[in-house]
């Protein structure tokens, strides 16, 4: 349970049962509280944590409109990579709230995908989670229900065969019982097979509109995950598609994307 102070602070990163006013011991009167009862649903953690509306975005008008510059060039047709550094609480995510909201009424679609302090060894983590909210599931949906969503939403990227369907039922833990062919045992073969479904439902998903890919705090993503980024670098400049990669001051994208941070070169 925690009290009011502490559910101010953790905003709506968490689902609640308002237990009312709670008679506590070495306090003369009683204080409102919550119980806790699971992470949210909310994708990101500037969302949750933000009790507010957004303020009016200052002293950042040359960084957003360089943003919009590259939407517009991968609109074209020539996919853009940009990295976002700064340090914590600087107003890296709110930059992105910015550029979503510009984007608002432009015909695109928006990946989002966030990392965590606490999924760092998660293989995959920030790609599971977006799988996850983008085919709706509810924490109560039997197997099967999640597996039927799963395929609808390959369905919207045209990416539904039942080997890519399989491969990422697999990714999210999710018994087929034979709804699938059986896949590779060899985990290398299924490892280099799944990275290659995720980003060929990227680029389908861009072949029929454009794609805006925001990746929040990449300092936290697994190692997995920075190699899917080092292959969608590499295989996205022909796409329409914009991918933004931010991450702490500190930290640095490896691989191919690190020749783009004018801190590294």
């Amino acid at each position: 349970m925690i009290a009011a102070g502490t559910r101010r602070l953790v905003g709506d990163l968490f689902e609640y049962r308002d237990l009312g006013a709670v008679e506590v011991r070495g306090l003369t009167e009683a204080v409102p509280a919550w119980q806790v009862l699971h992470p949210s649903a909310v994708e990101s953690r500037f969302e949750a944590l933000r009790v507010t509306a957004l303020t009016p975005l200052v002293g950042r008008g040359e960084e957003i409109e360089r943003l919009v510059r590259r939407w517009q060039r991968a609109k074209a047709g020539e996919g853009q990579i940009v990295l976002v550094s700064g340090e914590p609480g600087i107003g890296k995510s709110r930059l992105m709230a910015a550029l979503d909201e510009r984007l608002r009424d432009e015909p695109h679609t928006r990946l989002r995908f966030f990392c965590s302090p606490h999924h760092g060894d998660s293989t995959l983590y920030p790609f599971i989670s977006q799988l996850e909210r983008a085919a709706g599931f509810e924490r109560d949906d039997r197997p099967e229900i999640r597996l039927d969503k799963l395929e609808a939403l390959l369905a919207q990227s045209g990416e539904a065969g039942v080997e890519t369907a399989g491969l990422f039922a697999d990714l999210l833990g999710l018994t087929a019982e034979g709804r699938y062919p059986p896949l590779p045992q060899d985990p290398q073969r299924k490892r280099e097979l799944t990275l290659a479904a995720l980003l060929a439902q990227v680029q389908a998903l861009a072949l029929r509109r454009p794609v805006l890919m925001i990746f929040e705090d990449a300092h936290w993503a697994d190692s997995t995950s920075l190699e899917l980024l080092d292959r969608a670098v590499e295989q996205l400049a022909h796409f329409p598609a914009l991918l933004v990669i931010a991450f702490g001051r500190n930290s640095c994208h490896p691989g191919s994307a690190r020749r783009m941070c004018l801190r590294c070169r």
